[in-house]
């Protein structure tokens, strides 16, 4: 089960930034919009929503995908109304125009190997060959990332496929919620960027370097696995998507308790806290997060509070 694909619906940072290099005329699969049987009347056919509550506060809670082809219509029904009642839209980092622009250079710069050392020089000649093998199937010379670490090649392997299908960020749920949320909306991030990239800067080199070499094998099938997140999120299913996420997790134990299961931890301690304060709130964080193992929705339980899905 690949994981990478899932980065598009646990972390915000990841999709967000510009790749320094560029897919040839390598035949990459394309986006594809929810098959009828997806929308058909075994499933809601919208996103899931979800809220808690108490006498004086709610919290609405979308799961999100960071970055959509073009055609999936979500800002609708439940959604759209949940977000024009809050007067506080949450997003894991500031996802504000100004402050994305600044997260590439923060990315290269902390994925930047010391001066000496490559990245296909970490690599023995098994790991080697099937690195420059993923490359070349999507037009890529394979000394583009050598100045780079595993992680960040990792992401910018990831990002040249969804280029290439017909993916963008700019059709991403968080940018789309801030191209339509209300004038004077209070903004909060649950993060830095800085904790995000750390998220994998701070994996060890081996460990980065499985999970670029899982994405280098076939990096085709990163786009067919996230055509599959698409349908499950744009149609509601999310017992189903958190099966995925928990089966992809399972090969990564390490990158799963630092992107998922600390994370959201963190997250429903401060949902449990902004509880005390009166007010509605629209928290929009990737969908891994709210179904699966150790899902935020699962830890509010344990501290007691009831989530309960709008749609």
């Amino acid at each position: 089960m690949k994981l990478r694909p899932l980065l598009a619906s646990s972390a915000s940072l990841v999709l967000a930034f510009a790749a320094p290099a560029h897919a040839g005329e390598a035949s990459v699969p394309s986006a594809q919009e929810p098959s009828e049987e997806a929308t058909s009347s075994e499933a809601p056919g919208v996103p899931a929503l979800w809220k808690v509550a108490d006498e004086d506060t709610t919290i609405y809670m979308f799961g999100t995908v960071h970055v959509l082809p073009p055609d999936v219509d979500w800002h609708t029904g439940a959604i759209k109304d949940a977000l024009a009642k809050s007067g506080e839209l949450v997003t894991e980092i500031d996802m504000t125009p100004e402050a994305m622009a600044e997260i590439a250079g923060s990315m290269q710069s902390k994925g930047m190997l010391p001066q000496g050392e490559t990245l296909r020089g970490l690599m023995n000649e098994e790991q080697r060959a099937t690195y420059e093998a993923g490359l070349a199937k999507l037009g890529i010379p394979a000394n583009a990332f050598d100045r780079f670490e595993p992680w960040f090649a990792a992401i910018a392997l990831l990002q040249i496929s969804l280029q290439a299908s017909g993916y963008t960020d700019d059709k991403g749920v968080e940018n789309v919620l801030e191209a339509t949320v209300a004038d004077g909306t209070k903004r909060v991030a649950l993060e830095t960027v800085d904790f995000q990239i750390n998220v994998f800067d701070g994996l060890p080199i081996d460990q980065q370097l499985l999970f670029l070499l899982e994405g280098a094998e076939d990096p085709l099938a990163s786009i067919e696995m996230l055509n599959q997140v698409v349908e499950l999120w744009s149609t509601g299913r999310a017992e189903e998507l958190g099966a995925l996420m928990t089966e992809a997790m399972m090969a990564h134990p390490n990158l799963a308790e630092r992107l998922l299961y600390s994370r959201n931890a963190n997250w429903a301690e401060w949902i449990d806290e902004r509880l005390d304060e009166p007010g509605t709130v629209f928290l929009a964080v990737g969908a891994g997060h709210l179904s699966g193992e150790k899902s935020v929705p699962d830890l509010l339980a344990e501290r007691g509070i009831e989530t309960s899905r709008v749609q």
